[in-house]
């Protein structure tokens, strides 16, 4: 039970701060957001580095796994800044639902981990659900729900390595450069949009606020997986939707059709599906390979 509580706080906060995000996009470049968005989130995490007594930079950083952690960071983090900012939070929000199936998949082809023929089916299924919501080759077919689309393969990416990560490891190291690889990925966003790296006030607080909002749902998400069975808690990763649903809907005056709002159930049915199937731990070999 608490476990799933803290499970929705954090997708709660996950949800206000990509909102807060969008909203400082609007008032400044996506690079220049995104990198005090990292900078800010990656000084919170050493100052709570330091009250643990821990160490900023151990050894342990700079094994293989965390080089795929951060380079993953970057290219999931990048692209999702892109998706909320030039498209609907709410489709953006809803494609990256998707990860938890690209996880699964990923885990099967590096890792070794076995899959049943149902759950490869319900990832098939869940990807005909992302289909739904882009729709490639439809007039309504928008160039920048591919960016969703990276985000999820980048997101996945990191998720997996994590796994390899070394256990001496604590999360608020983790958290650090976690953060610091958006630095690189907002300078990313910068050249890729070529627009000028202008700062508006405005944006102060609303990233400030998408600092916090980030630590909160952090650390919450910390609890829920160490404090509550997996199975039973991260279902509750899907709330993350109605939670951007709402905010798209009621704050920004989005909209959605039919086809996307039935695209996002398949999607979210097919994620809750797998993650509630019993799993085998792939080898400990095989991890720490990577």
């Amino acid at each position: 039970m608490r476990g799933s509580v803290f499970m929705v706080i954090a997708m709660a906060a996950f949800a206000v701060e990509d909102l807060l995000f969008k909203l400082a996009a609007g008032h400044t470049s996506t690079g220049i957001t995104l990198m005090l968005f990292g900078l800010g989130g990656m000084l919170v995490f050493m100052l709570l580095t330091c009250l643990r007594g821990e160490s900023l930079m151990p050894a342990a950083i700079f094994s293989r796994p965390i080089l795929v952690r951060v380079i993953c960071e970057i290219i999931g983090r990048s692209s999702f800044a892109l998706a909320i900012t030039l498209m609907p939070l709410s489709t953006a929000s809803t494609i990256l639902q998707a990860t938890p199936l690209v996880v699964v998949a990923g885990a099967a082809l590096f890792f070794g981990e076995r899959v049943s023929r149902k759950r490869w089916l319900a990832i098939g299924v869940g990807f005909i659900g992302v289909l739904l919501i882009v729709r490639p080759g439809l007039d309504s077919f928008n160039m920048t729900s591919l960016f969703a689309v990276i985000s999820t393969i980048g997101f996945a990416g990191r998720d997996l390595a994590t796994r390899g990560a070394p256990a001496s490891l604590s999360n608020v190291q983790l958290g650090i450069y976690g953060f610091l690889a958006l630095i690189p990925a907002g300078g990313l966003i910068a050249l890729y949009q070529q627009t000028p790296l202008a700062y508006a006030p405005e944006a102060t607080w609303l990233i400030v606020g998408a600092v916090i909002l980030g630590v909160i749902a952090y650390n919450a998400l910390t609890i829920a997986m160490r404090k509550g069975e997996v199975s039973v808690v991260t279902p509750f990763r899907y709330t993350r939707v109605l939670f951007a649903l709402a905010l798209g809907v009621m704050v920004l005056g989005e909209s959605l059709d039919a086809m996307t709002l039935l695209g996002a159930a398949i999607v979210v049915a097919s994620g809750i599906y797998i993650v509630t199937q019993g799993k085998q731990r792939p080898p400990v070999a095989k991890v720490a390979s990577l």
